[in-house]
């Protein structure tokens, strides 16, 4: 089969895009960006190399990707459960300083009378 040189080039259009660190990666970006930019036609083995460069770098990094997702989500969900508590916490103490107003209040209109 035929390589589609558009579908290569798209798809090392997208890679590059990304700042790629790993040595094996981005010399495997280089070595099929030197095909592409010229008129050599495209070998099957070129092709899988790339490919299978792309594939091992990228499994990794979303692997790490979805790694710090899972993390941030279980974060979040303690930072929400967290703020849910304080908000109720926050009510009661609300409601006591409203309390204990109303206990100071009546008191101020009795003490008078008995001198206290």
């Amino acid at each position: 089969m035929p390589v589609d040189r558009n579908q290569i080039r798209a798809l090392a259009d997208e890679v590059g895009r990304f700042y790629v660190r790993e040595r094996t990666m981005r010399r495997a970006q280089e070595a099929i960006r030197t095909l592409l930019a010229s008129d050599v036609e495209l070998d099957d083995a070129a092709v899988r190399g790339y490919l299978r460069a792309v594939t091992t770098y990228f499994t990794g990094f979303e692997r790490e990707a979805r790694g710090h997702l899972a993390d941030l989500e279980r974060r979040l969900a303690r930072a929400s459960q967290l703020q849910f508590n304080l908000t109720a916490e926050r009510g009661v103490a609300a409601r006591r300083v409203e309390a204990t107003q109303g206990v100071l209040s009546h008191l101020a209109e009795v003490a008078p009378r008995y001198g206290a």
